[in-house]
């Protein structure tokens, strides 16, 4: 019975890894649309220390539930480690700048497409 229990253990541990590697940015939403059941966001990440201000786009399908047109401003962009989400590509979640993604609901789910 211990032994299950360790298992358990590891197993729960190397579950969790994935989950403590997610890159966290502060992003701003420039501006955002529908377009033919696609809403498409425009984004700015500020810049790093030596690197320049990187420009994104993230794509939704309209109907589907984790997808919003979010107001211009800030927000809490987490990218999501590979084969995540429900994209078939680099999937990103935002939430509002001050929230934990850990406890807090997501604003929404999207594919990340670089410029």
């Amino acid at each position: 019975m211990r032994n299950v229990f360790l298992a358990f253990c590891l197993i729960l541990v190397l579950a969790a890894i994935p989950l403590m590697a997610q890159e966290k940015t502060t992003v701003t939403v420039k501006a955002s649309e529908i377009n033919n059941g696609v809403v498409i966001l425009n984004i700015q990440q500020a810049a790093a220390a030596g690197q320049e201000k990187a420009s994104f786009v993230l794509h939704c399908n309209k109907g589907t539930v984790a997808c919003k047109a979010l107001e211009p401003g800030d927000y809490l962009m987490v990218r999501l480690p590979k084969n995540w989400g429900i994209y078939d590509c680099n999937n990103v979640d935002l939430y509002p700048t001050t929230a934990n993604p850990d406890t807090a609901q997501k604003l929404g789910e999207y594919c990340l497409l670089e410029k």
